[in-house]
């Protein structure tokens, strides 16, 4: 089963990071507003990054380590830009 670590842009230009094993029932749950209480007044959302992941342990992982990277940082990753 594979793992993604995403990015969300959301309609307020905020960007919000989630894991998920299945990618488009996720984003249609954060669209539809029932996936998480922070994307819920702030939809529509649009997928922006994706990443697979072996796992579920390496995806919180790398979702950890994209929360704690800037707005700037997580706009590079997002353009395919090295963020460190």
């Amino acid at each position: 089963m594979n793992w993604f670590c995403y990015l969300l842009r959301c309609a307020d230009d905020t960007l919000y990071c989630g894991i998920t094993n299945d990618l488009e029932k996720r984003l249609a749950a954060h669209n539809a507003g029932t996936a998480s209480k922070y994307t819920r007044t702030r939809v529509p959302v649009k997928l922006v990054f994706a990443e697979p992941c072996t796992d579920r342990s390496v995806a919180s992982k790398r979702e950890r380590e994209i929360k704690r990277m800037t707005r700037s940082e997580k706009l590079k990753l997002c353009a395919g830009v090295s963020a460190t």
